[in-house]
């Protein structure tokens, strides 16, 4: 059985749901890491409430939709960045400067690239949002 991304599903799966104009969705498939991925989400107004929903297996996310959602998606292979070459990095994967979010794993958890970059810390690129 071949490995799957997780996050990957999650992030087409909220695409989708957004082109379909969807006030809701349920997406089979869950971890840690990808709540984490939404709690940035969330804080920057793009999702509204989420909640895992233990199904006995891989869990569940059921996510509220604002309609806020342009693009979405996960950066593969993951690109390790250093605390001055954030900004550089989030021209390459956002339209504009002040829209959308790079959202990085860094050594203080799962952040953004502006709070990475105003605590001057590195990290690992996972995700974009805009």
């Amino acid at each position: 059985m071949p490995t799957q991304n997780i996050l990957a599903t999650i992030m087409n799966t909220l695409k989708l749901t957004e082109e379909r104009g969807r006030k809701t969705c349920v997406i089979d498939g869950s971890s840690k890491f990808a709540g984490y991925v939404l709690n940035v989400m969330q804080k920057y107004g793009y999702i509204g409430e989420f909640e895992y929903l233990d199904d006995g297996r891989l869990g569940k996310f059921r996510i509220q939709m604002l309609g806020r959602i342009n693009d979405c998606g996960v950066i593969v292979p993951r690109v390790s960045v250093k605390a001055d070459v954030v900004d550089r990095l989030s021209t390459k994967y956002l339209p504009s400067k002040d829209i959308g979010v790079l959202i990085l794993s860094t050594s203080r958890g799962v952040t953004s690239h502006s709070e990475a970059r105003a605590a001057g810390i590195g990290g690992i690129a996972t995700a974009y949002v805009y």
